[in-house]
């Protein structure tokens, strides 16, 4: 192994060790290193960088789990994509991932299984545009930054990062190679997140105050799963050593954009608390006996999270985390302005002036919803659908990502975005081993916020 190659798995095995060990405690006791200066900048500010436009976007995928797979089988729907290479540790995932290529008649990737390494021979192919991650989320920093310093833009599942360390890292690779590194937050693409981000920016709601989202998801089944869990039961593994909220970005992305968190405003700070851990440890009592390795550890992850976050502008968003009660389902999606509100879960609502105090009768409501559809919905909404992918978002986003790299445009969520909504995951751990306290917010643009334009109501041909 050569010497660079080596320092590098040296300093990303550091970073994964310290993402998932660590004692935030002392950290937070000072804040000192929260209230530090960014690091120097080596290149340039990529808030609303433009590269050159791609004939055809060649798609490297790395990880084949469960999302993996449905990427790959989603992205032979997506207009202007190739995927030229795939790669994943376990080698009978390499040929499945093939055999679903070359059953959508699509030409066959060279494969990659050759071991946790053999992701970084993937990125260096001159065939690959785009490095597309699926893997646990350990790896979506060292892999999104080692695919930038070899020329490619970078697309990972989220968080994009697990440390504060791991959140400058990307945007520092980012500004230095002047390569896109975007976190595949799906969320923001779904139906109602974009009606009502198309009604927020046309003044429906008035000014934006407060929002709230939440990832509230019984995934006890999924943590517990060892043929799933395949790589060390990474979820349960996280959940042992970090509190707060380790996966805050489906219920913040939609409502950081609608309330343009780093575009004229941006996070100032927070405050987290957990209640007890008792859900998992109750659970692998119950389903895998009293005496199980898994009943008898212990768990750092409360049941709920709720961590608030408020704006340099007086804004505030809740965010709550909860993968472990017997709940259903729900990402909440409020937003609260000064005409009206809209809430997604448990229903879609709306409620709007002069009679605020009560929810649209439906006809209202579908002839809201109509009027002011997202041309991304109108577009491409009904085969969206059809290729499925969470409801048809999936197919949303990564038909916005081929278009905007084919036409050498700005994505829509830039590494600004991956490393704020990402940094709540160590912000929130710290908050609540400090009782709760305030954590400063870093400002990951450098103050380029101040000027950069709105989301705005963005559309495909």
């Amino acid at each position: 192994m050569k010497t660079n190659r080596r320092n590098f798995l040296k300093t990303a095995a550091a970073g994964l060790a310290a993402a998932g060990l660590s004692d935030f405690s002392s950290f937070a006791s000072n804040n000192n290193s929260i209230n530090l200066p960014p690091p120097e900048r080596k290149g340039k500010s990529v808030m609303g960088l433009t590269c050159e436009p791609l004939k055809t976007v060649r798609i490297g995928l790395v990880g084949l789990g469960m999302r993996g797979m449905d990427t790959l089988s989603r992205l032979t729907f997506v207009d202007g994509v190739e995927i030229t290479a795939i790669c994943d540790v376990l080698p009978e995932r390499v040929s499945g991932g093939k055999k679903i290529l070359k059953d959508a008649g699509r030409k066959e990737p060279v494969g990659y299984s050759g071991g946790d390494e053999d992701w970084m021979n993937l990125c260096k192919r001159n065939d690959v545009d785009l490095v597309y991650s699926c893997t646990p989320w350990l790896w979506h920093t060292p892999v999104s930054v080692y695919a930038m310093k070899q020329g490619k833009h970078a697309a990972t599942e989220v968080p994009a990062a697990t440390s504060l360390e791991e959140c400058w890292e990307l945007v520092n690779t980012a500004e230095e190679t002047q390569r896109h590194c975007m976190m595949l937050e799906n969320c923001c693409y779904d139906f109602f997140e974009l009606n009502t981000l198309n009604m927020a920016r046309q003044g429906v709601f008035g000014e934006i105050m407060h929002g709230e989202g939440a990832y509230i998801h019984d995934l006890r089944w999924l943590k517990f799963d060892k043929e799933k869990g395949y790589a060390g039961m990474w979820r349960l593994k996280f959940s042992r050593n970090h509190n707060g909220n380790p996966y805050p970005t489906h219920g913040l992305g939609p409502v950081a954009q609608i309330m343009c968190i780093n575009r004229g405003d941006r996070f100032d700070y927070l405050n987290s608390m957990s209640t007890n851990q008792v859900g998992m440890s109750l659970y692998a009592k119950e389903k895998l006996g009293p005496d199980s390795p898994e009943a008898l550890q212990s768990y750092a992850l409360g049941d709920m999270n709720t961590t608030v976050v408020r704006s340099v502008k007086g804004k505030t968003i809740m965010i709550q985390h909860d993968t472990t009660s017997p709940r259903p389902y729900s990402r909440i999606h409020l937003i609260s302005g000064t005409k009206g509100m809209a809430r997604k879960w448990p229903e879609e609502q709306i409620a709007l002036e002069p009679k605020a105090h009560e929810w649209l009768k439906k006809e209202d409501f579908d002839k809201l919803m109509a009027d002011y559809e997202h041309p991304l919905t109108t577009k491409i909404g009904e085969k969206a659908k059809q290729v499925g992918g969470h409801g048809g978002m999936d197919y949303i986003m990564d038909s916005r990502l081929s278009y905007c790299l084919r036409k050498g445009l700005p994505l829509d969520q830039d590494v600004y975005d991956a490393a704020t909504w990402s940094s709540i995951v160590e912000l929130s751990n710290i908050s609540v081993n400090n009782r709760g306290n305030s954590v400063n917010v870093p400002d990951f643009t450098r103050g380029a916020w101040q000027d950069a334009k709105p989301w705005g109501i963005v559309t495909v041909d």
